[in-house]
């Protein structure tokens, strides 16, 4: 009796584990987001007709006391960070784009401060990643990184640096060329094109990110003031990669000084499986800084662009006064 026991008990966990795996499945197929928030698995199975025998079992409580990422995240990171050097490849040219009526209505331009001659053009290959949203739904505002980009135009602009934010919508290129979202560097190329075509005034390529990472790592207080952290990525396949590679190096040795923990450092992108390019073979002065992550609230970015546009209109001052 004993062991036809034990072994009905070995039964049923592995019914209750093959239930599980069903569960989750079903979570990650129907994309439950949880606005951005890490789900604990137990947490979520103790919604469910489950709960009582979870609760009731400590081996399987123990083993279910683990977090798992959002679907929203998931989906995020296959997209958006496995990427190859051959989704940089160079479309026909689109000559038929109407590049001054495709701008992007993500989110609007409040500054209406009109650039002569920019030095700094900034953009996102990807436009629509979000910070985190749970303190600004009473206001109808989705915080992603074209808000990141004004702000930093703005910031740069009042400490005497001209800059432009690209708006028109990366989306929409993507879609009129049957391209799938992991070619955004693609679109974001075109872009960049045109734009110095169009501005020869531009010395400076600013790509402004989001990371995936959470709060953990990409969160800090300085001085009592919270932060959104920072990082450079490099792409190291291309031949002319050292200027951006130095480049990188100055500006995080700036950080470092004089915001100590800011910045995650350096990420020097190379090898089979990532893109390693990233546009940044246009220009010797090419940056893709990513800022903060899915957690961070938009005033911790906000705090993040004022200590960014003072390292970066210092650094460009310096460099135009030869110095």
């Amino acid at each position: 009796m004993k062991r036809k026991f034990k072994n009905k008990k070995i039964i049923n966990i592995k019914k209750l584990m093959s239930l599980i795996i069903i569960i989750i499945t079903i979570y990650f197929m129907l994309g439950i987001i949880f606005n951005g928030k890490i789900i604990n698995l137990k947490d979520l199975l103790f919604d469910t007709a489950l709960k009582e025998v979870i609760k009731e079992d400590s081996i399987i409580n123990s083993a279910l006391d683990i977090n798992i990422t959002t679907p929203e995240n998931l989906v995020y990171s296959l997209m958006n960070k496995v990427v190859d050097k051959k989704d940089i490849m160079k479309v026909s040219s689109d000559d038929y784009f109407d590049y001054d009526n495709s701008e992007s209505d993500y989110v609007e331009d409040t500054t209406k401060i009109d650039t002569k001659n920019p030095i700094v053009y900034i953009y996102n290959s990807h436009q629509l990643e979000a910070y985190n949203m749970e303190y600004s739904y009473d206001y109808s505002v989705k915080p992603n990184v074209l808000i990141a980009s004004y702000i930093l135009k703005e910031k740069l602009y009042d400490r005497g640096i001209p800059s432009i934010v690209e708006t028109n919508n990366i989306k929409k290129y993507l879609n009129d060329n049957n391209l799938k979202y992991n070619y955004s560097y693609v679109a974001s190329r075109h872009f960049i094109e045109l734009m110095l075509k169009k501005e020869s005034s531009i010395k400076y390529l600013i790509d402004i990110h989001r990371d995936s990472a959470k709060k953990n790592k990409t969160f800090t207080k300085i001085n009592n003031k919270n932060y959104a952290r920072i990082m450079f990525v490099v792409g190291l396949d291309h031949k002319n990669y050292e200027p951006n590679l130095k480049l990188a190096t100055d500006l995080n040795n700036m950080v470092d000084s004089i915001y100590p923990g800011l910045s995650r450092g350096i990420s020097k992108k190379t090898g089979k499986g990532v893109n390693g390019i990233y546009n940044q073979d246009m220009s010797p002065n090419s940056m893709l800084i990513e800022v903060g992550g899915v957690d961070n609230t938009i005033e911790e970015v906000n705090n993040t662009m004022d200590a960014l546009s003072e390292i970066l209109s210092n650094y460009i001052k310096e460099r135009e006064n030869g110095k």
